[in-house]
């Protein structure tokens, strides 16, 4: 499906204001001596009622015209969130492995094989976003 360039505009201005204020993650392991979860959640300097916190006592104080430039100027942009992702997933599924050492639910060697893995494949993704990034602002793109 094409689309029109004034759709495609629209989606680009749609895009550009898009902020993300949450990230969560959750991680499950599941051996044959039980499961083991961890998640994470992370708000990012919102105004939202729902975020606790800062943000819900925020909320109500806000004048005419200071809801929609905080819509504008809180949470993260789309990259910024992606990055995010990674950091709290990696975050997660380093903590889910020591849950599952310490559980017994795996040995020591496969939570060091696990633990490896986990921080090279994290690398990966970052530092793919992070050149994707320095591409885009060296050829003027978002």
């Amino acid at each position: 499906m094409a689309f029109s360039d004034k759709d495609k505009a629209l989606l680009k201005a749609v895009q550009d204001k898009l902020r993300v204020t949450k990230v969560v993650c959750t991680r499950a392991i599941k051996t044959k001596n039980g499961d083991f979860f961890v998640g994470f959640s992370a708000a990012w300097d919102t105004v939202q009622e729902d975020a606790g916190g800062m943000g819900a006592d925020m909320v109500d104080a806000l004048g005419d015209g200071e809801a929609a430039l905080a819509a504008d100027t809180c949470g993260m942009t789309v990259r910024e969130a992606k990055l995010a992702a990674y950091i709290l997933g990696r975050m997660t599924d380093l903590q889910a492995q020591d849950n599952a050492l310490a559980g017994g639910g795996i040995s020591a060697s496969e939570h060091a094989v696990a633990q490896t893995a986990v921080k090279r494949n994290y690398m990966k993704l970052m530092a793919d976003a992070l050149a994707v990034d320095a591409a885009k602002q060296t050829n003027g793109s978002t």
